[in-house]
Parts: C-alpha cells; sequence; structure tokens
C-alpha cells in the first residue's frame, strides 16, 4: 500500500450502520441466526475469486487489508491488524459507530494475548463467521490457535447468507462503477472481439481459442481504445483499475463447457457456433457478458437461438423487487417445456447469480431452490442457454454438437431489470454471420392483386368525402356546440396551465434567458497594441477587430462590436469622419437589447474626426465599414449555428450488408447536380451515400430522429421518406432540420409495354394499358418505400429509441400558403406537413399552444390560421390564404387534435404580442391569458346581433356612418398589421444583418 490509500470515512460508517441496522431489524434478524458478534478474519492475499471475508472488506473500506481480524458487534467494531494498516484506518475513528483498534507488533506473548481478548469477549456467545472461508498464512494460524469455539463454548453459526444480503443491494455509488464496468465489458465484445473474430474466419486464419483469448486479454492494457468516445467511459475512468475476473473464454469445435470454471482450449477456432464470455473487474467491481455467434447457421439453429432470445427477454421480465428466485427458474423451465420440451434436458440448472465485488454471489442464485427474495439495487448475471445440442444437419465433424449461450449483468429495479450489458446486441440478426452465401434480401411480392385494388380504393373514397364536405355546409348545430364546449373546457385547461408553469417565475425560465453582458478585450496588455499608435492616427486593426483612435494624446481602442457606424461628410477642405457608438436609449435597428452593465452611466456616443487628407480618411471609413460587415457575419453565422449538434458517430452493421433502398435522391441536395444514392440502416442511424463518393455522405441517428413520415405516390409525382430532427445538422454548407429522400413515381424515359406493342396499336387500348402500369409501379413504389420506412422504425425500437411512421391524411388536408406557394397542408397522428414541395412544413401538435383564425368574416373568400408554441420565444407559424370552404374541416380537425383555437376578423401583430408575453407570461395569465382572442359567448353574440338590428333599424342612417368610419379605421389598422405580420421577420432578419 501506498500513500495514495484513502479510504472514505463517510461511505464507511453509512455501510456500516446499515449492517448493524440490518441486523438489529427483528424482521431480518433471522438471517443471522440471532448472532450476538460477528468475525471476520482474512489471512495471507491470495489469487483467485474473492472470498466473502475479502468482499465485506473492500464493501466496507474500498481496499483489502491482509492479516486482519474485525470483530463487530452491535455497539462496537474491533480491529486487529499492524500498527502501519491502522494509520491508514484511524481517520474511520469518531464515527457513527466507535471502532477501537489491537495494535499487533513483534513480540508474540502480546500478539497472542490481543487473540485472548478477542475469544474472551465471544465466549458462550453465539458468533457469526463464513464457515466456506479458510484464511491462510501466519495470521490465520495464530488465530486459530487461540480461537477454539468448543473449549469458549462459542456456538458458529455460518452468516454468508446474511452479509450477502446486506452488500447485494447496491447504492448509486456502486451502481455508477458496475455500469462502468458493463461499458468497459461491451466494449471488448462488440468493438473488438466481433471485429476479429469475423476478420479471421472471413480471411479463413488458423488460431486456437487460447490464442485469440491472449489477444483479447491484453487488449485491457490499451488505453487508447477505452478512451475513444463511441465506447463512452467518460474521461474519468481510470484504465489501471481494469482487471480480468472470467476469461477472456473462446469455445467452438463441438467441445463447449457453460460452467462458470469454463476456460479456453488449444483447439482451432471453427467456424461454427462460437461462443465467447468476458467478466472484468473495474474498482472491485464486476461485470460479465456472454454471447453466441453463428457462422452460417442453418434453419434450426436460428430457430432455438432465437427461442433463446425471447426466453430471456421473458426471464428478465420476471426479474423485479420481490421476485422469488425460485420462481423465476420455474417460470423459464415451464417457457422451454411449452415451447420445445427437447431442450429441458439440455437447459442449465441455474440460470444467474448475484455480482459486485464477488465475481459470482453463490448464496444469490437463480435456481429451482433457491428462495432469496430479490430487492430494488440488486445486480445479478444473468445466463441462459442449451447445451451439447445435436446438429441434424452439420457441415462437418465439429458441427454435430453445439451449445447457445447468453449472459448479461443486470439490475434490479421495481419494474424491468436495466440492463447493463445491453449496448451490445444479441438479436440473430446481429450476432449471424453469412461468409458462404449472402443472406437473402427480403423480395417484394407483386402477385396479390388486393394489395392494387386498395391502392386505387382511397381515389374514389376521396372524391366521395370531397362531395360530402361540399355538403357539410349544413352544419349539424349539435355537433357545432359540442365543439365550442369542448373548446372552452381546452381554453379553460390552457390558462390553467399558464399559471401553473408561471406561478413561481414572472419571466420566461426564470430569468435565465436574459442575455449576459457583453465584454470585448482587445488587448490584455499596452505593448501589444500596433507600432502605429504612437503617430497618435487612427488605425484599423482588423486582426484583433479593433479601431484604435487618438483622445488627448492617447491611443483608445474600441472594439468592433461597441461601433454601430460610421460615415463621412466632405466640406470646403476637410473631410469628416464621425463614428457613432452604441449606448442605451439608441434603438439598434428593431432590437434595443444591448446589455450594459450601469445604462445610467454617462456613455460616449460619436466621435468626429477631421482631416485634409480625403483619401486616408475615405480608407479608414470603408476599412471600418468592411471591418463592421465582416463582424456582423460572423455573428450572424455564430447564432445561425448555435443550435447545430454534432451528432455521434454512426455504427456500422459489420456481420451483414445492411438493409438498403437503392436509387433515391436526397433533399437538400449536397450539390447543384442531382445524382442518385441509397439509404443504409445501421445500428444506431441511417447513412445516405451519393454516387459521387464518400465526402457525398449524411449520417443520421436515430438518438436525432423526431418524426419519420412516409408519403405514398398517390396524387403526387413523387414517393418519400421523410426525416424530421430534433436538432438541426450540416449538409454540405446548409443548416436543415428536416431530410428527405424520395424517388419519381413517373419515369418518362421508361417504358415496360415495349415499341413492338406501340407499332401495332393506337388509341384507347394503348392508353388504358399505360395507365395500368402507371398504376402498378406506383403500388409497387408505395409498398418498397412503405417498408422500408417501417424497417427504419424497427431499427431504432431495438435501441429503446423508438419513434413510428406517420403518414400524412390527404383527405383531411387543407390548401394553404405557409411560406410563398399554395401548398396542401396535410395532418397526421403527430404532426402538420407539407412534404412534396421545399421548403419544408412540419409542425409537431405537442408543441402548439393554441391556433388562432384570422379574417374570419362575411364576403372574405380565405382566411389565415397561425400557430402559437408552448415556447414563446419562438416565432409563430402562420398558414395564410386557406379557402373560407376548409373552414368548418379546420376548425373540426383543430377540436379532434386537441387543440384550443379561436377566430377573429383581422391580422394581428404576433411579434408584438409574443414580445409582451415573453417579457411578463405570469402576469399575461394573470389577467387571463389567451381569452382577449376569444369571441364573445354565443348569448352575448346573439344579444349583440339584436342590438344592432334594433339599432339599425331606428336609426339606420346617421349611425351607418359612424360605423362605417370606425370600420375603415379598423381597416386600415388591420392592413398595417397584416403587413407587419407578414414581413416582419423578414424585416426583422434583414436588420440583423445591417447591425
Amino acid at each position: 500500500m501506498g500513500d495514495e490509500v484513502q479510504i472514505d470515512k463517510q461511505v464507511f460508517h453509512n455501510r456500516l450502520a446499515n449492517l448493524i441496522a440490518t441486523w438489529k431489524d427483528p424482521k431480518k434478524n433471522d438471517i443471522f441466526g440471532g448472532v450476538e458478534a460477528l468475525v471476520i478474519v482474512l489471512g495471507k492475499t491470495q489469487d483467485g475469486p474473492y472470498s466473502k471475508s475479502l468482499a465485506l472488506q473492500f464493501w466496507l473500506l474500498g481496499y483489502e487489508f491482509p492479516a486482519t481480524l474485525f470483530m463487530i458487534t452491535q455497539e462496537k467494531f474491533y480491529i486487529v491488524t499492524t500498527a502501519k494498516k491502522a494509520k491508514y484506518l484511524e481517520p474511520l475513528k469518531d464515527g457513527k459507530t466507535p471502532i477501537e483498534f489491537l495494535i499487533r507488533g513483534k513480540d508474540d506473548a502480546e500478539n497472542k494475548a490481543q487473540f485472548e481478548a478477542i475469544v474472551e469477549k465471544l465466549k458462550k456467545k453465539k458468533v457469526g463467521v463464513v464457515t466456506k472461508d479458510n484464511p491462510q498464512g501466519p495470521f490465520a494460524k495464530e488465530w486459530k490457535a487461540v480461537y477454539q469455539p468448543e473449549a469458549a463454548g462459542i456456538e458458529e453459526v455460518d452468516i454468508s447468507v446474511a452479509l450477502s444480503t446486506v452488500m447485494s443491494v447496491k447504492d448509486e455509488m456502486e451502481l455508477k462503477t458496475m455500469r462502468a464496468s458493463s461499458r468497459a465489458a461491451v466494449a471488448l465484445m462488440k468493438d473488438y472481439f466481433v471485429d476479429e473474430m469475423s476478420k479471421i474466419i472471413d480471411e479463413e486464419k488458423k488460431i486456437t481459442h487460447e490464442q485469440l483469448s491472449t489477444k483479447i486479454e491484453a487488449k485491457i492494457d490499451d488505453e487508447k481504445f477505452f478512451q475513444r468516445k463511441e465506447v463512452k467511459l467518460g474521461v474519468d475512468f481510470d484504465i489501471s483499475q481494469i482487471d480480468w475476473t472470467v476469461g477472456p473464454v473462446v469455445q467452438s469445435g463441438g467441445h463447449y463447457d457453460l460452467k462458470a470454471s469454463a476456460q479456453s482450449d488449444n483447439n482451432q477456432l471453427h467456424a461454427g457456433i462460437i461462443l465467447a464470455t468476458m467478466g472484468l473487474r473495474y474498482k472491485s467491481y464486476s461485470s460479465q457478458i456472454s454471447r453466441t455467434f453463428l457462422i452460417d447457421p442453418n434453419k434450426i439453429q436460428e430457430k432455438y437461438y432465437s427461442f433463446l432470445t425471447d426466453l430471456q427477454w421473458k426471464v428478465l421480465n420476471e426479474v423485479r423487487d420481490g421476485a422469488v428466485c425460485k420462481d423465476i427458474y420455474n417460470k423459464a423451465i415451464q417457457i422451454v417445456r411449452s415451447k420445445y420440451p427437447d431442450l429441458e434436458k439440455h437447459f442449465p440448472k441455474n440460470i444467474g447469480c448475484g455480482i459486485g465485488i464477488e465475481a459470482r454471489d453463490n448464496t444469490l442464485t437463480i435456481s429451482a431452490k433457491s428462495n432469496r427474495v430479490l430487492k430494488d439495487g440488486m445486480t445479478l448475471c444473468v445466463t441462459l442457454g442449451f447445451h451439447d445440442l445435436e446438429n441434424p444437419k452439420p457441415q462437418d465433424s465439429k458441427s454435430k454438437i453445439y451449445s447457445l449461450l447468453i449472459t448479461d449483468t443486470v439490475r434490479v429495479t421495481s419494474a424491468d431489470p436495466l440492463v447493463f450489458t445491453g449496448g451490445c446486441p444479441k438479436d440473430l440478426k446481429e450476432t449471424a454471420f453469412y461468409f458462404k452465401d449472402d443472406e437473402p434480401e427480403p423480395k417484394v411480392k407483386a402477385e396479390k392483386p388486393t394489395r392494387q385494388v386498395r391502392a386505387a380504393a382511397p381515389k374514389s373514397t376521396m372524391v366521395m368525402k370531397t362531395k360530402l364536405r361540399g355538403e357539410r355546409k349544413e352544419i349539424d348545430e349539435g355537433a357545432e356546440q359540442r365543439r365550442k364546449e369542448h373548446q372552452k373546457e381546452l381554453a379553460a385547461s390552457k390558462q390553467r396551465e399558464g399559471l401553473e408553469r408561471f406561478a413561481e417565475s414572472g419571466s420566461l425560465d426564470g430569468g435565465k434567458g436574459k442575455k449576459a453582458i457583453k465584454k470585448f478585450e482587445s488587448y490584455k496588455r499596452e505593448n501589444q497594441l500596433p507600432s502605429q499608435v504612437k503617430d497618435l492616427k487612427i488605425v484599423v486593426d482588423s486582426r484583433n477587430q479593433t479601431v484604435i483612435v487618438p483622445i488627448f494624446g492617447r491611443p483608445v481602442p474600441f472594439h468592433i462590436a461597441t461601433i454601430k457606424n460610421v460615415s463621412k461628410t466632405e466640406e470646403d477642405a476637410f473631410t469628416y469622419l464621425r463614428i457613432n457608438l452604441l449606448s442605451p436609449g439608441q434603438g439598434v435597428g428593431r432590437k434595443d437589447d444591448m446589455p450594459f452593465e450601469d445604462p445610467n452611466a454617462n456613455f460616449l456616443r460619436s466621435l468626429t474626426y477631421r482631416s485634409t487628407d480625403n483619401e486616408r480618411i475615405a480608407r479608414i471609413c470603408d476599412d471600418i465599414m468592411n471591418l463592421k460587415k465582416d463582424a456582423t457575419k460572423r455573428e450572424q453565422e455564430r447564432k445561425e449555428m448555435e443550435d447545430v449538434v454534432t451528432q455521434d458517430n454512426l455504427r456500422e452493421v459489420r456481420n451483414r450488408r445492411p438493409q438498403r433502398l437503392t436509387e433515391v435522391f436526397v433533399r437538400p441536395s449536397m450539390e447543384t447536380k442531382r445524382f442518385p444514392g441509397e439509404v443504409e440502416i445501421h445500428e444506431n442511424g441511417l447513412r445516405y451515400q451519393s454516387v459521387r463518393g464518400n465526402d457525398q455522405r449524411i449520417d443520421i441517428l436515430f438518438s436525432n430522429v423526431k418524426h419519420l413520415f412516409f408519403q405514398p405516390s398517390a396524387h403526387e409525382l413523387i414517393v418519400l421518406i421523410h426525416i424530421h430532427l430534433k436538432d438541426p445538422i450540416m449538409i454540405g454548407k446548409k443548416k436543415t432540420k428536416d431530410v428527405q429522400f424520395y424517388r419519381e413515381a413517373t419515369d418518362i424515359q421508361f417504358d415496360e409495354t415495349g415499341n413492338r406493342k406501340r407499332k401495332y396499336r393506337y388509341g384507347d387500348e394503348e392508353e388504358f394499358e399505360q395507365e395500368q402500369e402507371e398504376r402498378r409501379r406506383r403500388a409497387e413504389l408505395d409498398k418498397e418505400f412503405k417498408s422500408f420506412a417501417e424497417r427504419i422504425s424497427e431499427a431504432a425500437k431495438k435501441i429503446e429509441m423508438p419513434v413510428d411512421v406517420d403518414v400524412p391524411y390527404r383527405e383531411l388536408g387543407f390548401n394553404g400558403v405557409p411560406f410563398r406557394a399554395n401548398v396542401l397542408c396535410a395532418p397526421t397522428t403527430d404532426a402538420l406537413v407539407s412534404l412534396t414541395d421545399q421548403p419544408f412544413l412540419v409542425i409537431t401538435l405537442d408543441e402548439i399552444e393554441i391556433a388562432h383564425l384570422e379574417r374570419v368574416r362575411f364576403g372574405l373568400k380565405n382566411f389565415d390560421l397561425v400557430f402559437v408554441y408552448k415556447d414563446f420565444a419562438r416565432p409563430v407559424t402562420s398558414i395564410n390564404s386557406i379557402p373560407m370552404e376548409s373552414l368548418e374541416n379546420v376548425k373540426e380537425w383543430l377540436d379532434s387534435s386537441n387543440i384550443a383555437y379561436s377566430e377573429g376578423p383581422l391580422n394581428l401583430n404576433w411579434p408584438t404580442i409574443m414580445k409582451t408575453v415573453q417579457s411578463d407570461p405570469k402576469q399575461f395569465f394573470e389577467d387571463g391569458g389567451w381569452s382577449f382572442l376569444s369571441t364573445d359567448s354565443d348569448a352575448e353574440d346573439e344579444e349583440s346581433e339584436e342590438e344592432e338590428s334594433e339599432f339599425e333599424a331606428s336609426d339606420f342612417g346617421e349611425e351607418s356612418d359612424g360605423s362605417v368610419s370606425d370600420e375603415s379605421s379598423y381597416d386600415e389598422d388591420a392592413s398595417g398589421d397584416e403587413g407587419s405580420a407578414g414581413s416582419d421577420e423578414g424585416s426583422e432578419a434583414e436588420f440583423d444583418d445591417d447591425d
């Protein structure tokens, strides 16, 4: 031991207190057998698996202290050890439990007296010991010579199960260490062993199991391997604390041993069924993983292995807090017996054990006789397999007998367990390798006419719905009333949510979103100033983005970010240079949000210089303007790239060809000229590869996918798969949150009817045949793209990044102008989309706060739809020029989607409204929230209509003039608001560029 040994005092006393509390608990005292003291003796250090006594030392102290005795009572902790070791243990005093040291020296008589003192305290008591532990060495021999249980009237009780019960429930620190240990094991298996093994098999190299194991064993010393980002061990991972507990063990070629004591032999690695087992210890905590790899398996082997993976998931579903170990085992046996009775004799006698400081805790096994109850926080090594199965179709003599094995390290919870080694795949698709023949691609069956009939059905159905839509002008008053009642409930709910959301803070994010004060430092020291300043002239330092001007005989630097603009004027023989600086109250563009430490201080607003050297002043003015332009451009680029994320690396599928969709185009395109490419599904994401080469590549991780859309070719010129991302990525030099893969549904250069038929056929018959062919080709395209989209969804769900395939409902769509062009906006299950033309529109329904219908009044042919988002800092989205015929359908869709909506006759100035909401959202909701958008209630509407009609009847002419003038003034405001609402975002962006 060295000076680096530092024992965590708090952890020691917490765990010791936990041990004593469990011991004292009358409900749990039976596992201690009523003992009055615990005696734990550790002799000299021994190689091999940890004993229960050593595990207790590591659990309490974090280190091994050989030649040490612990005697624990419910009131005190006695430690017999040497002076050197006591020095490290001394800081543990003055804790929750008193500690007494008995220091051993070189005097044998005194050492014996210390042991006798311990035995004296144990006389005629029940003493807990670990009976299976047999400590060795001089210290242990001296203790055994003094400790004579029968002579002292001591009754020994085995406390192995009791210690296991206490230590098996891990705290957060232990679980974190076990996760790190498991990740290291997964990295060795997935990122190293699989590559090495598949390379050896593919190149038909000769290597023994022992040689391959030795090669893997040496990998734990490769520091660079464990520091790779994809391994995800973190910067604080200490490679020096990794060690092997099991293996690595590699088995193949008909000789298999599924026991924990298995070793790699000297037989050659055989291209058949290969078992690999690895167990690591990191900071005293163990993890274990086993995988089966199937090289060119037959159907029976695939069937049994698929059953084994399903069986493991079913067993893991039973592993939870409160479960009894024997019940879990019996459940597994019942599943085997009911599905494949012939496999029961090949099933192991236990399918798991405890794991932690001990690589294998045999007191906690999942077997038919174990009554141990699982607790939340326990960690288990769950092992399932079938040994010595007979292969009915062997490739050679070594393939006649084979075994299957899967081992994972898991944590018990109150629900489904957490699989610490789940990062290493075990499904058949991931562990089966096909080297002799390429795995057949799933073929698209085209001989089902029913599918073609279904593909044509939506056309006629939609025509019917279109007809019915026209008839819906006669509104069902009952349905309309129900909708209004539902909207009142939604509005009240939004009001409650707003008050709760901003109950504690009067601003968004509790004031966290406030801009920080900008500070600029052009030079740290005076000697860094350019040499030209000694002439007391204006100097433009482009490198440091600074303008240095003379003031009262001294050079004063101004960072370009503090300069608003610069101008020059000529007057007689002089040229005047005016430099305007930023200061509060100027209204910088449209945003006067430049923060200052003390806005009430005195600020310098401008500097004016004159010179007779007109050319120099003009050159300085141009230099400052160019410097300002470059600074503004950089700031804009920085803001633009703020939300762009750097994705993790794509993990490619190694053991087979990835699933592909070929001959597709991508939008946004990576270059001006269009070239097709192919999309591949890999382990944790998609890769689009252009035919142009590796530089034309797009990687999309499943973890960054927010929506996955499939849009069929019906009524469209293309069929597409559209991916909407959570965070934008860069494609070439473009930032985008939407990536689309598409293929044209009509190919004018391709005619399967053939020229020969065309030569002799004219008129309707040929036209009919071409239409049939067009429908068939579209149906095939739709089927191919839909199938691929579903495969993407399945691949994402495998790594617990679920994303469902969403399809736009064209029959519920409506035409509108979200950007510049009039497009069809179609709802999906989770969004409102327009995917055919760029720019794409994707509005997630869950992110919408409210919807507002603008310009809804008699006599207008169109209305606008505005979506306000729950994130008030996000600009609203407006869809303009929606035909008035779609009004009822839009309302019905919004209501059925549980989106609160309101309507009004005018266009509102939404940037101003949202700025007010953002400034104090708490006050906004206290003042009624979005209720200012809503029209009055039905009764009030009726009353106002009656009053208006009576008013007009009594004195129509006089009031009519007033009402017309009022209405015209409102219209002027409306037109002004409409213009600002429509162009405010664009103009704001332009002002930002200029500032």
